[in-house]
């Protein structure tokens, strides 16, 4: 398969490979969220028609801040009365935070502080309560994510309109339907409309979806994987029932360990590079391998 060939889907090539869904997630901490109602074009930023090369602006000054921005809207593309609506998220494994306001000129992007929101420090916005739902559906950038993703926003659009958004590609493309769970900074992925729907009333109520679950986006992927993989032999669900307390990485092997309670438990993890290169999203123009998360224990350690 190559990217030329118009009727691949990478999700549907995924999900006959069994790709695992732990440990997959984006690591990253800092998010600003901007709202465009499209179109997006295949680089969401840059193609988005924003004024005098905003979108280039913006990429550089996040790059340089080390800040994930991404576009949202709502699925009926709505926008904001009174201009563009912002949201500034960091997702701090034990404390994390939204603000948001709203910006009468998008030339004020530049304006914000992106260098205190990757510290996690406070941009001065209005504090933002409830949870942000966000569903790729940047089928430009994708084709499964607009296939997979518009029926899962529009799912939960209905039972959640003010936590509902759709977002720019967030990568992880072979796992859409997916969705990114702000301000906690979890992946969720090959999510439909009734997954979806569980995913949402499980966050409501102070938990995960383990079924589901990519990883936690400030965690790295194997650390991702070990947190999900405790959390599954403990069926412990809950936001706060596993803290990470440390992990080293070295030679494809990590070492974290996590509380529970009052209890301590470490879990090895070895990483390989997986199978032979596989294409591994509908535009991609090379192979690459697929990376293989094993757990090799998990221990009561205190």
């Amino acid at each position: 398969m190559t990217s030329r060939d118009a009727t691949f889907r990478c999700t549907t090539a995924s999900t006959l490979r069994e790709d695992p869904v732990p440990g997959t997630a984006t690591n990253v901490r800092a998010f600003l969220l901007v709202e465009h109602p499209g179109p997006w074009g295949v680089n969401a930023l840059r193609d988005a028609r924003l004024p005098d090369g905003l979108g280039d602006a913006l990429a550089a000054k996040a790059a340089a801040a080390r800040v994930r921005p991404l576009l949202v809207r709502r699925p009926d593309r709505s926008t904001h009365p009174d201009g563009m609506r912002v949201f500034a998220a960091f997702a701090h494994p034990l404390r994390p935070w939204a603000q948001t306001t709203v910006l009468r000129d998008p030339h004020e992007l530049l304006d914000l502080d992106l260098a205190a929101l990757a510290a996690g420090t406070s941009l001065g916005l209005a504090p933002y309560e409830g949870a942000l739902l966000c569903v790729c559906t940047h089928g430009r950038h994708d084709a499964c994510c607009a296939e997979r993703g518009r029926p899962v926003a529009a799912a939960l659009s209905s039972a959640r309109p003010d936590e509902t958004w759709e977002v720019s590609h967030i990568g992880g493309d072979r796992f859409a339907g997916n969705m990114l769970v702000l301000p906690h900074g979890l992946y969720y992925g090959r999510l439909d409309e009734t997954s979806a729907l569980a995913v949402a009333d499980a966050h409501a109520a102070g938990d995960l979806e383990l079924d589901h679950l990519r990883g936690r986006s400030s965690f790295a992927m194997p650390v991702q994987f070990a947190e999900i993989a405790l959390r599954r032999q403990l069926g412990l669900a809950g936001h706060d029932a596993v803290r990470l307390v440390s992990r080293r990485i070295a030679d494809g092997v990590t070492d974290a360990v996590f509380a529970t309670g009052d209890r301590q438990w470490a879990v090895r993890v070895r990483t390989e590079p997986g199978t032979a290169p596989v294409q591994l999203t509908c535009r991609a123009t090379r192979d690459n391998p697929v990376p293989v998360h094993e757990a090799v224990s998990i221990t009561l350690v205190g």
